[in-house]
């Protein structure tokens, strides 16, 4: 086990070392309720495979996420929630292991907060990173 691993707390966590409120699990995937929520039944859906980036997640170990996702939305009754995937320091990822929120929006002061910099659209620019991006899909 790298390093890493060992010290990763949601690995902790996936080996029963550090307890959770354990809502679902397969040998893929892991849901349990976060302990610093944003709102009532904000939920973590974790893949077991060790990865600090979603592009390090094989999509065989990703299958049950969203399907999870949907089950949490339903099970804490959320009307409004979001699904909050971060990768990255510099993009508010604090534990270097893929996870998914499931966080209810009950009301504008719970849940999610979110700013929206929308920037001016140069469409020359755009078409050009679209023939970027397409041809490298």
């Amino acid at each position: 086990m790298s390093g890493k691993m060992a010290s990763c707390i949601f690995c902790k966590i996936i080996k029963g070392e550090i307890p959770c409120f354990k809502l679902f699990e397969s040998d893929k995937t892991l849901a349990f309720l976060d302990i610093n929520p944003l709102s009532k039944g904000h939920a973590l859906v974790i893949p077991k495979h060790h990865g600090e980036k979603l592009t390090d997640i094989p999509d065989d170990q990703l299958a049950e996420v969203l399907p999870t996702v949907k089950k949490l939305a339903a099970a804490t009754g959320a009307n409004e929630w979001n699904l909050l995937q971060n990768n990255g320091k510099g993009a508010h990822q604090e534990v270097g292991h893929v996870h998914f929120h499931m966080i209810p929006k009950p009301n504008a002061e719970e849940g999610l907060g979110i700013s929206w910099p929308q920037q001016k659209t140069d469409m020359d620019a755009l078409k050009k990173l679209f023939e970027d991006v397409k041809g490298k899909m």
